[in-house]
């Protein structure tokens, strides 16, 4: 099945990053959206006519799928909560061979009844569920799921602190082809970057996607996606998408994820423009150069690209109370499943990335060559995208089986970033050039 659920991430997505704003950050959108979605949750069977009411001596009334709150996490959410719930249902319950994703739901002891039998069997099978655990239980229950990436839980447990819910979303992968080296000047004369570092990633010749897009909203973007390495026909493509300086990086992440749509397909983004009708030189986002080549192109016009970008890392924590977020709502409605009276809530989510030239680690060399008659001579035109400038990050699923059937998974955005602060490129990994060896980056 796919997962219809690129519109309503990308809006959440877009109220997420605008309460970060134009600093330097990375999130998972959908660890929020996947959270608020279990609270949509609700009972797959009605309770006996004869059960007693647990919620008198806590919240007063029971949940209620139409009051206020509901409606709020719904809007939040951006679909009903019946489709949010089986969403958050199917992708948890059939999880993605390299994101590693769970969610947990803790109550204090003595305090609600934890929910009706019927609201807990509604949840997703992989969601834990049980007595609230200490600051160290959370923390270990954070880097057990994380793969050791996030070392501390986002919120401390207070005696004030009734229940928890929690998610964790993780990947570590390994690009299916290196990135080249290259020297940071090839980030473009005009680029702050190029001045500060030494050394930038050149996309290889083989195996990476590039284009120049016109877009309907901020004009020309430069496009670049890495794929990882497969598992069963589920990977990750990490789509990097830079515009004019002067676009505000709420449109430029806006236009990744519109783009996002097609990436795990590996499609040509639609309003790819063709090297030949735009002009020789250079802009701030590119260099166009043409020369005679010998070239197989049926109309011997072929067209090449390739793309520079800079290492960087981020590590970020980021406040969900905003009330566009849809968390208030959220704990409300879970207050009422859980037959508790809340006075307020916390909610925050602790984020990490970190691009490389191996993206994890990597070393393998594969070589051969077939010789054939040269071909018919022609013209070749080669466009040199350069990310010099802050520019929007996807990471996006893909998932499609052995036996051709689509995935959960596929098409589905797990990270964005906005990126802003660059990092050289690590020595062991520029000495890999010199040695011939390839190393990891954990």
């Amino acid at each position: 099945m796919t997962t219809d659920l690129h519109g309503p991430l990308s809006a959440y997505a877009a109220r997420l990053h605008a309460t970060v704003g134009d600093r330097h950050h990375v999130a998972s959108p959908l660890g929020a959206w996947l959270l608020l979605a279990v609270c949509a949750t609700e009972p797959a069977d009605t309770e006996p006519a004869d059960t007693e009411p647990a919620a008198e001596d806590a919240a007063g009334e029971g949940p209620s799928a139409d009051g206020p709150a509901a409606e709020d996490l719904a809007h939040a959410l951006g679909t009903d909560l019946a489709s949010a719930a089986e969403v958050a249902r199917v992708l948890l319950d059939a999880p993605h061979p390299l994101v590693r994703s769970a969610t947990a739901l803790w109550h204090r002891a003595g305090r609600g009844d934890g929910g009706s039998a019927a609201w807990r069997a509604a949840l997703p099978r992989t969601t834990d569920v049980g007595e609230l655990p200490d600051q160290a239980g959370l923390d270990a229950w954070a880097r057990e799921h994380t793969d050791g990436l996030i070392d501390t839980f986002p919120l401390k447990v207070s005696p004030n602190v009734v229940f928890a819910l929690a998610s964790a979303l993780a990947t570590r992968v390994s690009w299916a082809t290196p990135f080249d080296v290259a020297d940071a000047g090839a980030l473009g004369a005009g680029s702050p970057w190029s001045r500060g570092l030494r050394r930038a990633l050149r996309s290889p010749s083989h195996g990476h996607r590039c284009a120049i897009v016109s877009t309907e909203r901020i004009g020309d973007v430069i496009v670049h996606a890495a794929p990882a390495q497969t598992t069963d026909g589920a990977g990750l493509v990490v789509l990097s998408v830079a515009a004019d300086p002067q676009v505000p990086p709420s449109e430029v992440l806006a236009v990744a994820y519109d783009l996002s749509v097609g990436a795990a397909d590996g499609a040509q983004p639609a309003g790819a423009r063709s090297l030949f009708d735009l002009p020789l030189g250079e802009t701030p986002l590119w260099t166009v150069r043409e020369e005679r080549v010998r070239t197989r192109a049926r109309d011997g016009r072929e067209e090449r690209h390739n793309a520079v970008l800079p290492c960087w890392s981020a590590r970020s924590e980021h406040d969900l109370t905003a009330p566009a977020l849809g968390f208030a709502a959220a704990s409300t409605t879970l207050a009422g499943m859980l037959h508790l009276r809340i006075e307020n809530f916390d909610a925050r989510q602790v984020a990490m990335a970190r691009f490389g030239r191996y993206g994890f680690e990597a070393a393998a060399v594969t070589g051969m060559v077939g010789l054939v008659s040269l071909p018919p001579e022609g013209v070749a035109r080669t466009a040199e995208l350069r990310f010099g400038h802050p520019y929007a990050v996807v990471a996006v699923a893909t998932d499609t089986r052995p036996d051709g059937v689509t995935g959960p998974w596929h098409g589905v955005p797990v990270f964005s970033a906005w990126v802003t602060e660059p990092e050289e490129l690590p020595e062991a990994d520029a000495a890999d050039l010199r040695t011939g060896t390839g190393r990891g980056q954990g």
